[in-house]
């Protein structure tokens, strides 16, 4: 079979979950006729719907590998004596398979386990930092030399240093998985722009030079552009 479903998604008969998920969601975009309609085509996109149903379910997938496999094996015996192949020969050709299979879990675990002890904590750290800065400036902004509303902005930045501490364990406790790299570098350059931002947010707390504070506020605007650049990249994983 030369024309199979792996070959409708564009990607290897040993891809993951997640690269097959991927490959169905950026076809999807490229034949859906709000995007592309010169190049969109119903048929097209009925394969690609009944290619992606079939591989996306563990056990259909299964059964559909052994399908292709025996048909593979069929063309190439036709016309020529067939030889069955010995014992170890057929153990061999398991074992390739289970690794494969097994590579592919792997790969879904460790995304999996990337996404819910690093990507997941970070974000919602990230929330609790960038959310109330607004509120926080107004609020201070009622009287900056008022000891009691500096107090409190100054307990919401000793808040964002321990969010800030948690964040950037959880994104050294775990190697990201390769295709995430790019989530994890928005995640990176996220952090690096809170801590320069929170630093330059408590030079105002002992100044009072408004100078520091907008830059503050800058510096956090750019971490949340950041931040929402790694979820949209998430989406389009998982």
């Amino acid at each position: 079979m030369s024309n199979t479903y792996y070959t409708t998604l564009e990607v290897s008969q040993t891809a993951s979950q997640a690269e097959i998920k991927q490959a169905y969601r950026r076809l999807a975009k490229q034949l859906h006729p709000d995007t592309h309609s010169a190049s969109a085509s119903h048929e097209q996109i009925a394969q690609l719907n009944v290619a992606y149903e079939t591989l996306s379910d563990p056990f259909k997938r299964q059964s559909y590998d052994r399908q292709i496999n025996y048909s593979s094996k069929a063309s190439a015996g036709f016309g020529a004596t067939a030889r069955r192949p010995d014992r170890q020969e057929r153990t061999t050709e398991a074992q390739k398979q289970y690794q494969k299979r097994r590579s592919g879990r792997d790969t879904d675990e460790h995304l999996n386990l990337w996404l819910k002890q690093v990507y997941q904590p970070i974000i919602r750290w990230l929330n609790l930092v960038l959310k109330p800065l607004k509120a926080q400036i107004n609020a201070l902004a009622a009287d900056p030399f008022d000891d009691e509303l500096l107090e409190v902005f100054q307990a919401y930045l000793e808040e964002c240093r321990d969010y800030l501490q948690k964040a950037q364990h959880a994104f050294s406790s775990l190697p990201n998985p390769p295709n995430v790299a790019g989530v994890a570098a928005h995640l990176y350059y996220c952090l690096n722009q809170v801590s320069d931002g929170v630093d330059e947010l408590e030079r105002f707390t002992t100044s009072y030079d408004d100078h520091y504070l907008h830059t503050g506020q800058e510096l956090f605007r750019i971490a949340t552009g950041l931040r929402r650049e790694a979820q949209a990249a998430v989406r389009e994983i998982a």
